[in-house]
């Protein structure tokens, strides 16, 4: 099962989320969730170094893959924190309705 938790700060911004497990929905390289997560995940990554141009704390498992960590750590201006909001909420969103179509294989917490 894939696990996903959300951390927010005291204003309910999200600072952090972590991936962590496989799917085990369907045979190594075939797998839809995986994929779909893995997809979702890194393309989140990439579009808060493009988009909110700043770079941060990620940390991956290179060799068993299943874990992707990544969290805020520096002070970001009003529009690079509203950008990051919205790439991170829209994660979370994501990863909510992927729950909803396989609950036998994803679970999110906030």
């Amino acid at each position: 099962m894939i696990h996903v938790s959300f951390k927010h700060n005291q204003d309910k911004q999200i600072v952090s989320f972590e991936v962590s497990g496989h799917a085990g929905s369907g045979p190594y390289g075939y797998d839809l969730v995986c994929a779909a997560v893995s997809a979702v995940t890194i393309g989140t990554v990439n579009s808060l170094e493009k988009l909110a141009q700043f770079q941060p704390l990620v940390e991956v498992d290179e060799v068993e893959g299943g874990y992707l960590y990544l969290e805020i750590l520096q002070d970001l201006s009003e529009e690079q924190l509203s950008t990051t909001q919205i790439l991170l909420k829209s994660l979370y969103l994501t990863m909510q309705d992927l729950v909803k179509e396989y609950p036998s294989f994803i679970d999110v917490k906030s």
